[in-house]
Formats: structure tokens, sequence, C-alpha cells
């Protein structure tokens, strides 16, 4: 069997891979990925990332989100979110964003990953799942960046506070919000 279809049989539909990834099993991976490439087997994603294409009913899939940020990332330990999810907690949050938030311990700024633009936040803390406790605080950090009345948010913000359990909106705030978050929901929380 020739070295390129040694390959391939590696690579399984749906998945997202590096470069360095595929160099363990090709002794020429340029060429190969070229070839690959070229024949639409592989998609280039970024720089040194690629995407094995996954053929359905309506045509070529792009890659999951999770599964591309984690192969651009190298890591697991990350947080994808957006503004949109305050809109759940029913604190007066209406608008719609366009934007997938990353939190993580390694990159920042604005990166394109094939079609989609992702925001990569350097955190210190965050939980591997948004909990409401997380989320309230994660908004309030995160205040001055919605488009939202920010008084009228913050007013509802400060009753649901009140009403959730204490201690986990007390550890979620000393954990996860920012110096002026803290100084504004500790009081509630006494």
């Amino acid at each position: 069997m020739n070295k390129l279809l040694e390959l391939k049989d590696k690579l399984k539909p749906g998945e997202v891979y590096r470069r360095e990834d595929l160099s363990k099993w090709s002794n020429a991976v340029d060429r190969h990925l070229k070839e690959l490439l070229e024949e639409g087997f592989l998609q280039k994603v970024s720089q040194g990332l690629y995407y094995a294409t996954e053929e359905t009913v309506f045509g070529k899939t792009p890659p999951e989100e999770y599964k591309l940020v984690r192969a651009f990332l190298k890591d697991h330990r990350f947080l994808m979110t957006s503004s949109n999810v305050y809109n759940s907690l029913g604190v007066g949050t209406t608008q719609l964003y366009n934007e997938r938030i990353v939190y993580n311990r390694k990159r920042h700024g604005v990166m394109k990953l094939g079609n989609r633009t992702f925001y990569f936040w350097k955190k210190a803390a965050f939980p591997l799942k948004a909990t409401t406790e997380f989320l309230l605080v994660d908004l309030v950090n995160n205040l001055d960046k919605l488009a939202e009345d920010q008084v009228a948010v913050m007013d509802k913000v400060k009753s649901r506070v009140r009403e959730m359990d204490k201690t986990r909106m007390k550890k979620a705030v000393s954990r996860y919000g920012d110096v002026k978050t803290i100084k504004l929901l500790s009081p509630l929380l006494n």
C-alpha cells in the first residue's frame, strides 16, 4: 500500500488534525498534505490545522467547534460560550450576538479558524461547564461590553443574586469575578 493511502486510513472524517499529528504517520508530510488538500480529503482550517472532511447528504460539513478549538489550543481545558447565554438568566438581556468566546489558559485574541471567528480570552479561572452562578458573575464582568441598559440589567442581577444559593454564589464571585464584580456582588452575599 502506498504511503498516502496509509495516511488516509489513519485519518477519521470529522476530525481536526495539527500538522505535527500527521507527521507521525507520514515521512513526507508536506507533500502528502498538498495532495490531500488538492483531492479535497482535507481542508485547511488555519496555519498548521486541517480538517478531515465529512460528507453528508447536504455536502461537506464544517468541523465541530469543540474539536476545532481543542486541536487549535492543544488542550481540552476551555469553556466555549457566547454573550447570548446571558439571555437565559432572566435579568433583562435580550440582544443576540454573533460571537464565540473561548475562555482558556493559553491564547488571547481574535482568531479565524476556517470560516468562523473566535474570541480567545486568556483567564486564570473558569469552569469547564457554565453554571448559572458563573454566568451571572461573567455577565457583571462583561456588562460594559453589552448593548443593554446596564443600570436596569444590574438591578435585575442584584435581585437574582439575592435569590441564589449564597455559598455557591460566594465561591463563583471570588473565583471568577474581577475587582469591579467582587465589589458589586459581595455586599449582596453577606
